[in-house]
C-alpha cells in the first residue's frame, strides 16, 4: 500500500474523491439553507410593500430590527444592514426565486453578489458557477474583482483547438477552463521577469495559482523532465486534471507567441501522451501562456497542429509591492536551487475552490 500511494494516479483518484466529498457537503449545506433564503427574499418583499404602501422611512427598519431580535434573541440575521441586504434582494429579484441559481446560494455569497455584480446577466453566471463548483465566499470575490466572467464566461472566441483535437465531452470541458488572459498579478513578480523566476513564483503561490486555474488541478512539478532517445527536455510546468482525466503541459513565454512556441508544446504533448498517459485517460492538452498573442499566427499555427492546444496572454504587476524587493532572490538563487532539486521526485499538491 505503502507503493500505492506515491503513483500519480492514485493521487489524482485520492484528490478525485475529496472533491466530490467537499462538494457533497456544501450541497448539504445548500440544502438546509435554501428555505432561510426563501424567507430572507419574502421578508425583503414584506419591506418593500410597506415602505411602499405606508410612511415608514428608514426608521422603521431600525425599529424592525430592534423588535426582531428581542422576539428571537441570540440570532444574528436581524440587523438593520442585514434588513437591508434583504429588501435589495428582493428589488434585484424581483420575481420569486425559487427555480433560479441564487435561492441554492449561502446568504454571505448572495450579498457578495448584490454588491459586487451590478449586471443580472453576470450576476446569474457568477451563482451558476458557485452552484457547479462549490466556490467558497473568499474565491469568489477573488473572481469577481479578477473579472472571471469576461475572461472565462463571457469570452465566445477562444485562441483553441480544442473542438477539433479533443472528443466531446472532454473538448467542452476544456473549453469552459480556458480563460484569456490568465490573471498572475498575486504572483510576487513583474513583467520584467523572466519565465523561470514566473515558474518559480507560480510553485510557491500553488494555492493562488490553483484558484486561477480553475477546478480539479494536481500539480506534478516545474522543469519535468522528460527523456526521448537520449535527450532531456524540460517541461516549465506539469499538471493533472482530474475532471478532464488528462495531463496539462503549461509553457510560459516572456515574449510574443511565435510559431514555434506551439511546435513545441505540441512535441511535449505527443511525449508526455506517449510516457505518462494512462490508456484509460483522455489526450494531454498544452496551455501555452504568452506576454503577447497575435491572433493571425496563432490561428494559423494551430491549424496544423496536431495537439490540444490553448493560447493565452498572461497579466503580472507593473511594479513590485516595496516589501517584497528586499525578500525575493534573485534569479541565480532560483536557478541554483532549481539545479540542486533536478532528479527529485516530483511534488504532488492540490487546493480546490
Amino acid at each position: 500500500m505503502s507503493q500505492l500511494t506515491i503513483e500519480p494516479e492514485y493521487q489524482a483518484f485520492l484528490t478525485h474523491i475529496k472533491q466530490h466529498y467537499q462538494k457533497a457537503q456544501l450541497k448539504a449545506a445548500y440544502a438546509v439553507n435554501c428555505e432561510m433564503i426563501q424567507f430572507y427574499w419574502q421578508l425583503g418583499e414584506m419591506i418593500i410593500e410597506k415602505q411602499t404602501q405606508t410612511a415608514w422611512g428608514s426608521k422603521f427598519l431600525e425599529q424592525l430590527s430592534t423588535d426582531l431580535q428581542v422576539e428571537f434573541p441570540g440570532t444574528t440575521g436581524f440587523s438593520a444592514r442585514n434588513l437591508k441586504f434583504m429588501r435589495q434582494f428582493a428589488q434585484l429579484y424581483p420575481k420569486a426565486i425559487g427555480k433560479q441559481a441564487v435561492s441554492q446560494l449561502p446568504w454571505g455569497h448572495i450579498i457578495v453578489l448584490m454588491q459586487r455584480v451590478k449586471d443580472p446577466e453576470v450576476r446569474e453566471w457568477y451563482a451558476n458557477s458557485v452552484l457547479k463548483n462549490g466556490t467558497a465566499r473568499s474565491v469568489l470575490i477573488i473572481q469577481i474583482e479578477q473579472n472571471l466572467y469576461e475572461r472565462q464566461g463571457k469570452s465566445t472566441h477562444k485562441m483553441t483547438n480544442f473542438a477539433e483535437r479533443l472528443p466531446s465531452p472532454q473538448s467542452d470541458l476544456a473549453i469552459q477552463l480556458f480563460k484569456d488572459p490568465y490573471d498572475f498579478r498575486f504572483l510576487p513578480v513583474t513583467e520584467e521577469a523572466e519565465e523561470l523566476a514566473i515558474e518559480n513564483s507560480m510553485v510557491t503561490n500553488l494555492r493562488k495559482l490553483f484558484i486561477e486555474l480553475g477546478t480539479g488541478f494536481a500539480y506534478m512539478g516545474h522543469q519535468y523532465k522528460v527523456t526521448v532517445g537520449e535527450e532531456n527536455y524540460f517541461l516549465d510546468m506539469l499538471f493533472y486534471n482530474v475532471h478532464l482525466t488528462c495531463y496539462f503541459v503549461v509553457e510560459i513565454k516572456t515574449t510574443t507567441v511565435k510559431p514555434e512556441h506551439i511546435g513545441k508544446l505540441n512535441f511535449y504533448l505527443v511525449v508526455v501522451d506517449d510516457l505518462l498517459r494512462k490508456p484509460h485517460e483522455n489526450p494531454t492538452i498544452g496551455l501555452l501562456l504568452c506576454k503577447k498573442h497575435n491572433k493571425l499566427v496563432a490561428e494559423y499555427s494551430l491549424k496544423r497542429t496536431d495537439g490540444a492546444i490553448g493560447i493565452a496572454e498572461y497579466r503580472l504587476s507593473h511594479k513590485l509591492p516595496k516589501e517584497l524587493k528586499e525578500s525575493l532572490p534573485n534569479l541565480d538563487l532560483l536557478e541554483a536551487k532549481l539545479a540542486e532539486k533536478m532528479g527529485s521526485e516530483s511534488l504532488f499538491q492540490h487546493e480546490t475552490q
